[in-house]
């Protein structure tokens, strides 16, 4: 066996079985320290780092339970094996609710321990991959991932933090589509208790009633026609953890009813059930409508809205959040460069850069993405240009007519030299500096062009090809 590196702290009070533990161990190659009581068990446990503890729970100055419940508190991962010559029922269900691994009794078989070892072990390992794979978790998908500096967007963030660490069981998130709700909730997963019980998820307008209805509750065999064995629904798997309801105005008034009852009873039942069962999870609902005013109108149940939105956390449009887009824009950019075989994009034009700040952004942050997206496989320079944008980000500039673009007149007036200035940058930002297809745009010649840039001073044009 290989030699771990966390030791392994012996208690008991009689020398001898200390002593023979020790040995034991020690030929097994495993790393010992000895204590014979509750006081030193604890100096030993304040000063190594001890990754199983063979507790006896008859001790002179106290009992192993309260060791135990120490160890516990101070470090969950650790492994602790009790010891006892007098299996007591107390004892036992005070052991297992402390966390204890397992139990061997007094005298000790020497195999017996060997294999509770080895089996506690693997548990201490998969503990610690699981440790390593909630972190990662946490990571990825935690408030720090959610990208804004918006006044708006910090508000939001910071609610759904608090929310987070808060012992509410359920939290409902409003927002247009495309604006996060699911980043928010997979965030406040990871930053609550739970986020080392299952993260699971269901989209209420993709499944028809029947359907949502025993993924969420699951059934027992024979429930229905296809019903050949009983099936867990999501509230079973989910248990200790949070379910995301996504697009929950869409749930049909029926279902409503019955998970209104779920969380007002704290407990379930599967689909063809005589027994309930007890829920221990917390709801995350969200809809990219106004549920409240649903509810006034009976598409709704109010009732269920508020027992749903004792905390609400509503996210903004991105076109409510400033300069946003344009962290975000760059963000996705960077995104897209991973995938690009060496042809690398810096960022936006400014003429897109005043574009995505004027925009409407009906899709939200959804359309920003994918609009990044089309234009890095498109894109040949080295800058997003309007050149492969969609129309509707530029039309507010120049509307369509019958008899072709028609720029619209500022109430104040604009001097014509300037408009032909203006459309001229314009061009050549959207053409990425190629003098010749910006010429083509604004149907005059190459020369033309070059004559009026060099006329509103921007000096000899470096053209690109």
């Amino acid at each position: 066996m290989q030699k771990i590196h966390d030791k392994i702290l012996v208690v008991d009070d009689e020398r001898f079985i200390r002593t023979t533990l020790a040995q034991a161990l020690h030929s097994w190659n495993y790393e010992t320290i000895e204590a014979a009581s509750v006081a030193e068990a604890l100096k030993v446990f304040q000063e190594e780092e001890i990754g199983i503890v063979l507790l006896d729970i008859d001790l002179p100055d106290g009992s192993g339970i309260d060791i135990l419940n120490e160890i516990k508190a101070q470090s969950p991962e650790t492994i602790a094996v009790m010891i006892t010559g007098n299996v007591d029922v107390k004892n036992t269900i005070a052991a297992l609710r402390g966390g204890a691994h397992d139990f061997i009794g007094k005298p000790v078989r020497l195999e017996e321990l060997r294999v509770t070892l080895r089996n506690a072990l693997e548990t201490r390992q998969l503990r610690r991959e699981v440790k390593i794979a909630r972190k990662a978790q946490a990571v990825k998908f935690g408030f720090d991932q959610i990208i804004g500096e918006s006044e708006p967007m910090k508000k939001a963030i910071e609610l759904a933090r608090r929310v987070a660490v808060s012992d509410v069981g359920s939290i409902l998130l409003q927002g247009e589509t495309g604006t996060g709700k699911d980043l928010f909730a997979r965030a406040i997963h990871y930053a609550s208790d739970r986020a080392t019980s299952p993260y699971l998820a269901i989209n209420c307008a993709a499944l028809p009633a029947t359907l949502i209805e025993s993924e969420l509750f699951g059934y027992e065999k024979g429930a229905f026609t296809d019903a050949k064995s009983r099936k867990e629904g999501l509230f079973e798997q989910a248990q200790g953890g949070t379910i995301f309801l996504d697009e929950i105005g869409e749930m049909e008034l029926a279902l409503q009813a019955k998970l209104l009852r779920v969380l007002e009873e704290g407990s379930f039942r599967r689909v063809g059930g005589l027994r309930d069962l007890p829920l221990n999870v917390r709801i995350i609902a969200a809809s990219n409508q106004n549920l409240k005013k649903n509810g006034e109108e009976g598409t709704f149940r109010l009732d269920l809205y508020y027992r749903l939105s004792v905390i609400q956390v509503d996210i903004p449009a991105l076109r409510e959040r400033g300069d946003d887009c344009l962290m975000l824009a760059q963000f996705y950019i960077d995104k897209a460069n991973q995938k690009r075989n060496g042809r690398k994009l810096r960022g936006l034009s400014p003429e897109v850069a005043r574009l995505f700040k004027n925009y409407n952004w009906i899709g939200n942050v959804r359309e920003l993405r994918n609009l990044i997206e089309r234009a890095s496989i498109l894109e040949d320079g080295e800058f997003v240009t309007s050149a492969h944008l969609p129309a509707d980000l530029w039309k507010d500039k120049v509307s369509e007519t019958g008899n072709g673009a028609a720029i619209k007149l500022p109430p104040e007036g604009i001097a014509m030299e300037t408009v032909e200035i203006e459309l001229a940058r314009q061009a050549l930002e959207r053409c990425g500096g190629n003098l010749t297809h910006a010429a083509k745009l604004l149907h005059i010649s190459r020369d033309q062009l070059r004559y009026r840039l060099k006329k509103s001073g921007d000096g000899e044009i470096e053209d690109v090809e």
